[in-house]
């Protein structure tokens, strides 16, 4: 009986019976030790496991055998027990908008299985009327919602301003296309950003009429609709908009961020920093500023160091649109163009002139600021070549981290020349699940089963990320390692079996080589010692479970700089 006791009290007495074992001086003791789990350091080319880490004042202080680790427990040390569970470096998304993290976290959701449950416009006016609450309205004066996907939608067709008058035409509603390239007003939201029958389409993008008519019919496409959406969803009052940024906050670190980007920013660059100045951000958050908004680049927040965890990483340069929503800018015709385009419809460029794209590139050589690039289409991908090649020819190469956004449509020829130009892609496996099947419908098989070649960029040497492109799609960080491991559709079909990650490749594609594309690879990314304590704790290990159940793993805590800044119910 007396032999049992004891076994049973082990496990119990690593905690909090070995007080005449602590060897650790309160100088010398740790904050945190964390054993009995599966830890990946993420260091290396192969999955490295140890037995236990510890923290101290926010930075790694010893990783190793329990044995060695629990040398550093003290008085006050806290000791946690995993139970199995998975630790890894707390995770970067290589590219998403965490601006609008708030408005997806407040505004109606509308997109289709299984993130929601959005499968026709019925169901969108629906959805809509249901949240436009006063409350909800108060918001940001507009009635909105973001995620529909006319790609999933039984009517296979964009909502109209028909549509959505529906819902009201009292108040002014704009819903936001899963792409955030496209949006849909009704009557009221048209007449509130002033446009009608004699509003010319912009340049780089489109107001799509009536039939037969000038009329708009309420679908705003790219640079018709980006300088409106962020109005509509975005809160009118400085109490509000603080609820919303704390919604889209906790819904990233509920998702495992320890790191988020900003990768598109304007004037949201105001205020964040603003949120930062008041110690608002528990978590990291680094801007890309829209290139327009480069005077943004000579404040102090232009930084390798965060303030008030944020800071600009460097500028942003879109080159074309969405290829699931047709705009992406091809070299050859879409087989399925858009209601009311030519049969040798190609998509169109953000910036016509590729002389302004060079200029593009050659401030930022001249000011050594990191660019990310938007291009989808394999067109805007020749002009980000060409103005990245004149702006070396002008001021030489240099290290600046240059990446590659999306390029879902890349040929391998251009993933070559991207390799010689030092620049890092961050692809989107996401669509495979998403839109693997309609862009077979778009561009082809064979083409569509090249979407996103994650494969091919590392057999070619180049650096990769991975990326949720969040609110696209939700921050689902272990979905997105599911879609870049198993490449399956929606329909179950695979996607491109040849341009599968390793589990632990799509990790390092969050952890190591995300640090790497933000300029931090000396301080997050990996555990080792010395760097931030930034973990994160899964309920499996995306290493040894099947497939298929990768994208069911849920993020039990995160913890930024030693601290648990979410917990799972």
């Amino acid at each position: 009986m007396m032999k049992k006791l004891i076994i049973l009290c082990l496990p119990f007495c690593i905690f909090s019976c070995n007080n005449s074992t602590k060897r650790a001086t309160p100088e010398q003791a740790a904050n945190t030790i964390y054993i009995n789990g599966d830890i990946i350091t993420m260091e290396g080319d192969e999955p490295a496991y140890v037995e236990a880490i510890a923290e101290k004042n926010g930075i790694i202080q010893k990783i190793g055998t329990k044995e060695e680790v629990l040398e550093l427990e003290g008085d006050s040390t806290t000791v946690i027990n995993l139970k199995g569970k998975a630790l890894f470096p707390g995770l970067i998304d290589g590219h998403a908008h965490f601006f609008g993290f708030g408005p997806q976290a407040s505004g109606a959701n509308l997109l289709p299985p299984p993130d929601a449950q959005v499968k026709n416009i019925d169901d969108i006016i629906s959805t809509l009327k249901t949240w436009a609450t006063p409350e909800n309205i108060e918001l940001t004066g507009w009635i909105f919602g973001l995620g529909f996907d006319d790609s999933q939608l039984e009517e296979k067709r964009f909502p109209t301003k028909e549509d959505l008058d529906k819902v009201s035409t009292e108040h002014p509603i704009m819903i936001m296309h899963i792409s955030a390239h496209f949006c849909v007003m009704n009557s009221k939201g048209l007449e509130m950003v002033g446009i009608n029958s004699e509003t010319p389409d912009p340049e780089g993008g489109i107001i799509r009429r009536m039939p037969n008519s000038k009329e708009p019919n309420g679908v705003l496409e790219e640079l018709a609709a980006i300088p409106y959406m962020a109005k509509a969803v975005t809160a009118s009052k400085p109490e509000n908009l603080a609820k919303q940024m704390q919604a889209g906050l906790e819904m990233a670190k509920s998702y495992g961020y320890t790191t988020i980007q900003e990768g598109k920013a304007m004037q949201q660059h105001e205020i964040m920093a603003a949120f930062a100045d008041k110690g608002m951000f528990d978590i990291d958050v680094v801007s890309y500023m829209d290139y327009p908004s480069a005077k943004y680049m000579d404040t102090k927040w232009n930084s390798k160091e965060y303030n008030g965890h944020y800071r600009i990483g460097g500028i942003k340069m879109t080159l074309d649109g969405s290829p699931q929503g047709r705009t992406a800018w091809r070299t050859e015709p879409y087989l399925l163009p858009p209601d009311g385009a030519p049969r040798d419809y190609k998509g169109y460029p953000a910036i016509p002139d590729d002389n302004d794209v060079a200029d593009v590139y050659k401030m930022a050589y001249k000011n050594n600021w990191q660019i990310l690039t938007h291009a989808n289409g394999d067109a805007a991908a020749d002009q980000m070549i060409k103005g990245l090649q004149a702006a070396e020819k002008e001021l030489g190469k240099k290290d600046l981290r240059n990446v590659l956004i999306h390029g879902q449509y890349i040929r391998p020829d251009q993933l070559d020349s991207l390799k010689q130009l030092n620049v890092i892609v961050s692809l989107f496996p996401l669509h495979t699940f998403y839109w693997g099947d309609w862009h077979e419908q778009l561009i082809g098989e064979e083409l569509g089963q090249k979407i996103s070649p994650t494969r091919t960029a590392l057999d070619k040497g180049l650096k990769l990320t991975i990326h949720t492109d969040a609110p696209v799609a939700l921050p689902n960080l272990m979905r997105m390692v599911w879609t870049a491991v198993s490449r399956t559709s929606r329909s179950g079909k695979s996607i491109g079996a040849d341009e599968r990650l390793t589990p632990y490749e799509a990790m390092k594609c969050i952890t190591d080589w995300s640090a790497y594309q933000h300029w931090e690879d000396n301080k997050k990314g990996t555990l080792t010692e010395g760097k931030i304590a930034d973990f994160v704790i899964l309920d499996a290990n995306p290493l040894k479970v099947d497939t298929e159940a990768i994208k069911d793993i849920k993020v039990l805590n995160t913890i930024k700089e030693g601290k648990i800044v979410y917990e799972s119910e």
